[in-house]
């Protein structure tokens, strides 16, 4: 008599294997550990073969037949069922796994691009902690919704950055031949609202008092501190301004290398005094570093005079996300009670008060290191140095008025206002 649900849900294991046959040679296996398998045995070409349909109870009596019914067919066509199924199991094996696939992704595109750490931070981060060891071939686009969505609950910016980085990593998947075609297809991104925060005048004062090196009410890195008033103080991206490197300041000047730029043109930005003594300030804690803002997690981190030097591996500077992390952690300590700012939001600030200084849209961009745009940015290629160090000359004075500091001799370059 075939089988039923309770009799096998009842079998339980003996000193000795054991097996009870179903029907047309489809039976189950208990072990004495207590495990049981469904098997099939059958006759192709004369030739008695058995194979695996599954454990039980992750394969259930009506799958078992399922699966069964299946392969009976395929004798009954004169294939081999066991040996596909060998087939594809060895292929599942050798398939690379999403970990496996992601450091080939890094090695062969991923580390070339400048963006390249960032989408491998963000896929090891969401990713890879789900998928690691998931074969690249399993993932359907039902587990990437399904992720998105977990993403999105808590980040819905993050989520479409997760989105972005994973379109490209399965169409690298399927240009290798990984996969036939990527699942990451026909998913929307969410919408994003731009972001328009800028700091008020006596959210400034707040903020400059609370990144103050000798306000301890406010914990925070000192060189965290420091980077974020060089962010307000240039208006440069906080990528730019974490990774800078001795090597590139030249007196008076930051010459930022066109590959440490989003455009991929090389950038100068003038230092005016205020920026200057920050970047002064940070020599006490970068230590023999070639960075001027090192990472707090370096062995170098803190020393005031040079030490011993250090393996390369170990010199790296402060991360953008760990500015991020910190205005996050702090922000109850430093006294501002409007919206939580990001570090861009200080480059935003500095974009807008040029406006309101003044200063022309096209050398407020080339302050910001934007590329001119259209034909403009084509046959003009004026460097705007002199331009550029007037308007953040400009920014010093209007910024020392808003902390009410006072203004030393002869530091106001003469700057006649123009219109965008």
């Amino acid at each position: 008599m075939p089988l039923t649900d309770l009799q096998v849900k009842k079998m339980t294991p003996s000193e000795q294997r054991y097996e009870v046959l179903d029907k047309d040679g489809l039976y189950i296996r208990v072990m004495p550990t207590g495990k049981r398998s469904w098997m099939f045995r059958y006759m192709i070409s004369g030739i008695p073969r058995r194979m695996t349909l599954g454990k039980y109870p992750s394969v259930t009596l009506a799958e078992a037949r399922e699966k069964h019914a299946h392969a009976i067919q395929d004798i009954q066509k004169g294939i081999d069922p066991g040996a596909v199924a060998k087939e594809e199991k060895s292929r599942l094996k050798a398939a690379p796994t999403v970990k496996e696939a992601l450091d080939e992704f890094y090695e062969r595109e991923l580390n070339k691009k400048k963006s390249g750490k960032e989408s491998k931070r963000i896929l090891e981060k969401d990713v890879a902690s789900a998928w690691k060891n998931r074969k690249v071939s399993e993932i359907k686009r039902r587990h990437i919704v399904l992720l998105l969505d977990e993403i999105e609950a808590r980040a819905p910016i993050m989520r479409n950055r997760v989105h972005g980085a994973l379109t490209r990593f399965f169409n690298f998947t399927a240009e290798r031949g990984i996969i036939d075609d990527s699942p990451c297809t026909r998913i929307r991104k969410v919408s994003e609202k731009g972001r328009s925060r800028v700091l008020t005048d006596a959210e400034i004062k707040t903020l400059w008092n609370a990144l103050a090196i000798e306000n301890k009410a406010v914990d925070m890195y000192a060189i965290t501190k420091l980077s974020l008033k060089v962010i307000l103080l240039t208006g440069q991206r906080p990528g730019e301004v974490c990774g800078m490197a001795w090597d590139e300041i030249d007196g008076d000047v930051w010459n930022i290398p066109a590959e440490r730029m989003k455009g991929n043109e090389p950038h100068r930005v003038p230092l005016t005094d205020m920026t200057k003594e920050v970047i002064e300030q940070a020599r006490t804690y970068s230590g023999n570093s070639k960075y001027v803002f090192t990472s707090p997690r370096s062995p170098l981190y803190g020393f005031k005079k040079p030490q011993k030097a250090k393996p390369k591996d170990d010199d790296s500077p402060m991360s953008a996300h760990a500015l991020s992390r910190a205005i996050i952690r702090h922000w109850g300590d430093m006294g501002l009670e409007s919206e939580r700012f990001t570090p861009h939001d200080l480059r935003r600030t500095l974009r807008t008060r040029l406006a309101e200084l003044g200063v022309s849209d096209v050398i407020a961009e080339r302050v910001l290191g934007h590329k001119l745009q259209g034909v403009l940015g084509i046959y003009n290629r004026h460097s705007y140095d002199v331009e550029k160090r007037q308007a953040l000359a400009l920014w010093e004075t209007r910024l020392r008025e808003i902390l009410g500091m006072p203004e030393p001799i002869s530091n106001v370059i003469p700057f006649e206002a123009q219109n965008g």
